[in-house]
C-alpha cells in the first residue's frame, strides 16, 4: 500500500524526497569514512575558504543531523547507531504535503522552476543578511587580522574550538558556519499555497484548524519577529525563510501578470 501511493506522487516531489534522502544518508555514511559533504555542499559564505558557487543550489539537499544509538532492547551484542534528522523530517513532510497539490495543479516543470528559484532567493538574501552583520563587526578590524579570522577561525571550527575573543569568534562564526537545509524552497511552497488556496484549512498539530492564509501569515511574521531578535542561541536561519516567501510572492505576481497562474 505505501509503495502504490507513493507511485501516485507527482514526479518531481517525489524525486526531490528521494534526492533529500540520499544526500542524507549519503553525508552520514561517508562521514564514518573521514569525507564531510557539508563542507562541500552545504553554503558557506562567499569569505570562508570552503565557499564553493555549486552551494547556492547544493545546500538546498543538505540537512543536519543527530545520532540514536541502541543496541535493540539487548537483542544485539553491541549497539548500532543510526542517524536521524527533524529538520530533514519536517521540511520533507511539508514539501509532500503542499508541494503534491502545487505540482499537480502547475505540471512538474513550473513547480520545480519555483521551488528551485525561492530555495536559491532564500540563499541569497540570507547571504546578505550575513554580510551586513560582517560588514559592520569588521569596519573596526584591520585586514591583517580580518584575514586571520577567516584562515585561522576555519580550521579552528573543524576542530571544534573558537577565538576567545567575543568579537572574533562572532565572527568567525559568521564567515565559516555554512547553511544547509530545503527550507527557503519549503517557506515558498508553504506561501504559494497559502495565496493560491487562501480559505484552505491546516491542522495544527492534527487538531487545531487555522485557514491556510492566517497560517502563512502567522508563520512570516514569526521568521520575521526571530530574525530580527537575533537570539545569540538560535541557530535557525530565519532570514532564508523570510526569503524564500519573499521570492515566492515575486514570481506569483510575475506569473500572475503574464497569465500564466491566477488567485
Amino acid at each position: 500500500m505505501l509503495g502504490q501511493r507513493f507511485n501516485h506522487l507527482p514526479e518531481v516531489v517525489k524525486n526531490l524526497l528521494i534526492i533529500n534522502g540520499l544526500f542524507f544518508l549519503a553525508t552520514w555514511a561517508l562521514e564514518n569514512q573521514g569525507i564531510n559533504l557539508t563542507n562541500l555542499f552545504a553554503l558557506h559564505q562567499f569569505q570562508s575558504p570552503d565557499f564553493m558557487p555549486h552551494q547556492l543550489v547544493t545546500h538546498m539537499f543538505m540537512h543536519s543531523n543527530s545520532y540514536w544509538e541502541s543496541s535493540i532492547f539487548g537483542i544485539l551484542d553491541r549497539p548500532i547507531t543510526l542517524p536521524i534528522s527533524t529538520h530533514l523530517l519536517f521540511n520533507m513532510f511539508t514539501l509532500w504535503m503542499f508541494g503534491k497539490t502545487l505540482e499537480n495543479m502547475w505540471g512538474g516543470k513550473r513547480f520545480l522552476t519555483y521551488y528551485m528559484i525561492t530555495g536559491f532567493g532564500a540563499a541569497l538574501i540570507y547571504m546578505a543578511y550575513i554580510q551586513f552583520q560582517i560588514n559592520s563587526i569588521s569596519s573596526n578590524i584591520d585586514s591583517e587580522t580580518y584575514n586571520m579570522i577567516i584562515n585561522k577561525g576555519n580550521q579552528l571550527l573543524t576542530n571544534n574550538q573558537n577565538f576567545t575573543d567575543p568579537i572574533f569568534g562572532k565572527l568567525n562564526l559568521l564567515i565559516n558556519v555554512p547553511i544547509l537545509g530545503a527550507s527557503g524552497a519549503i517557506y515558498g511552497l508553504l506561501l504559494a499555497f497559502g495565496m493560491l488556496f487562501p480559505n484552505s484549512l491546516i491542522y495544527l498539530y492534527f487538531a487545531i484548524p487555522v485557514k491556510a492564509k492566517y497560517f502563512v501569515g502567522g508563520i512570516g511574521v514569526l521568521a520575521l519577529i526571530s530574525g530580527v531578535g537575533n537570539n545569540p542561541g538560535d541557530n535557525v536561519a530565519h532570514f532564508a525563510h523570510l526569503g524564500g516567501m519573499i521570492f515566492g510572492i515575486i514570481l506569483l505576481k510575475y506569473w500572475k501578470k503574464k497569465g500564466d497562474i491566477y488567485f
